[in-house]
């Protein structure tokens, strides 16, 4: 993966740059090489670099000088949440400034009449469900990540979670936003209202991985907390079987709250960390959760176990309370830093497949891996066909990087070559950024980079990202002149 060549040029004005923003927010611009280091990298830790500088705006007039006076001077910006983007989506440029976003920490108002809630950016996932939770309201996207990760982020990359199967991403859960653009316009898409007028820029601007502006507030769905949550563990002598059984659970018209699996060397990982009362025997392990009215939970658990029956599973638990229920999440939750306790490092991928092809694509993935002389955990949203391949290697062998890289890039491929896409809630980032065109063709990535152009016609926001032509923005936004002539010359030009 490499990133654009930076300009020298912008390099040299660092200490001007610097000192220019400091004018803006006096007290939140870092540009010294050990103040800026910590910002130097997200998630996905194979890739990093330093950042020109960082600002840590605190209000929305702030961000919006900030991006005019970058739009006027021609200095990128990458805006970053809590940084814990897996697909490199925060990584900074170097001739560049990171726009951190942990100030606008503050949740606004709380409607509950409406259901809905206003909060900052930096407001973490699990800090909305906690400030409704006394009045029996909660926030249902529920990445493995929200004690830490951003709504921010969550909004840039339309994150999910091991409920989206049943209550949906971030996008079904967005109602609106406060947006900046990269010349400090500022706009508000959607609102508190189901329904708005005119095109759908809010779904544009969900999953848009900072491309098309900062997120400066977000308006949420909050729901109220079903009455009854059930969960099962349901374990089984082979991935073939635990596959199979998602897909019988589906066709049988049930939606559980939420369907994962994990296979073998996930599920020792992940006891060995909790503790959560996992078969260790089983090759796959699954967790069914049915929740609502308590009789409707009581005949999803029983159709659900019996499925799980008639596909060979050989360990069957329900929870018995709401702790056990909390316990069984907790290790499938804990099951990415479970896997850091066996594996010097790993690098996980993010491919989303349909639900008949879970077995296949889940034995081509250890084939792959194989290959590349590596090991791998597969943790996933099996309900979704949202696969989380934790590739293990060790970063201070040489070649085991590239090999992880090159096997993930294999892995993905093969996600789309089964019929699925190249991701499901990490977004393109740098990750899967030069891996589009095998998704995508060219009228498809000309019709995305279209857009971006609308929105950022000089490729100042999150460049080198998402688009596999490093070029494109600018292309975009020229004029072709053929042996000296430009087209339709008649027509006047301002």
């Amino acid at each position: 993966m490499q990133m654009p060549a930076p300009d020298a040029a912008v390099i040299a004005r660092r200490a001007e740059i610097a000192a220019a923003l400091a004018g803006i927010v006096s007290d939140g611009v870092i540009a010294d090489a050990e103040g800026v280091s910590p910002y130097g990298s997200d998630g996905l830790t194979m890739y990093r670099q330093s950042p020109l500088a960082v600002v840590l705006p605190r209000t929305t007039d702030q961000v919006s000088a900030v991006l005019a006076w970058c739009h006027a001077n021609r200095v990128k910006v990458v805006a970053r949440g809590s940084g814990t983007s897996l697909s490199g989506g925060a990584l900074p440029l170097a001739d560049g400034i990171v726009l951190a976003m942990s100030r606008f920490n503050r949740i606004l108002s709380v409607d509950y009449d409406n259901r809905v809630a206003v909060v900052q950016p930096g407001v973490t996932n699990l800090a909305v469900s906690e400030a409704v939770a006394a009045r029996g309201f909660y926030y249902a996207p529920d990445p493995s990540s929200q004690i830490a990760c951003s709504i921010g982020g969550n909004v840039a990359e339309n994150a999910g979670g091991v409920h989206c199967l049943k209550y949906g991403t971030t996008s079904p859960n967005l109602l609106g936003v406060e947006l900046v653009l990269i010349d400090g316009t500022v706009l508000r898409l959607g609102g508190p209202g189901m329904e708005q007028p005119g095109l759908d820029l809010l779904g544009l601007v969900c999953g848009s991985e900072g491309l098309l502006g900062v997120v400066t507030e977000a308006t949420v769905r909050i729901l109220p907390r079903p009455t009854t949550a059930r969960a099962l563990l349901l374990g089984f002598p082979t991935v073939a079987d635990a596959s199979q059984c998602v897909a019988a659970i589906i066709a049988a018209g049930i939606i559980p709250a939420g369907l994962e699996m994990m296979d073998a060397p996930a599920i020792r990982a992940a006891e060995d960390f909790v503790n959560a009362g996992y078969p260790v025997h089983a090759q796959a392990l699954m967790i069914a959760e049915a929740d609502g009215h308590p009789a409707q939970v009581d005949e999803q658990i029983a159709r659900i176990a019996a499925i799980a029956r008639d596909h060979h599973c050989n360990h069957l638990a329900e929870s018995r309370d709401e702790a056990q229920r909390l316990l069984f999440w907790a290790g499938r939750k804990a099951a990415f830093p479970a896997v850091g306790r066996i594996a010097s490092d790993y690098y996980c991928v993010d491919g989303t497949i349909p639900r008949r092809q879970l077995a296949a694509v889940l034995a081509e993935i250890s084939a792959i891996v194989a290959r590349h002389g590596l090991g791998v955990a597969n943790v996933f949203h099996a309900g979704d066909g949202n696969l989380h391949p934790l590739v293990m290697y060790d970063a201070s062998v040489p070649g085991q990087t590239a090999a992880a890289e090159a096997a993930g890039a294999e892995i993905l491929k093969a996600c789309v070559d089964a019929g699925g896409v190249l991701t499901g809630e990490h977004g393109v980032g740098v990750e899967k950024r030069d891996l589009m065109p095998h998704q995508f063709g060219p009228v498809d990535l000309e019709v995305q980079s279209r857009l971006k152009v609308a929105f950022d016609a000089a490729g100042l926001l999150n460049h080198g990202k998402l688009f596999p032509s490093l070029a494109r923005c600018a292309e975009m936004n020229a004029v072709h002149v053929h042996a000296g002539r430009l087209p339709f010359p008649d027509l006047p030009r301002f």
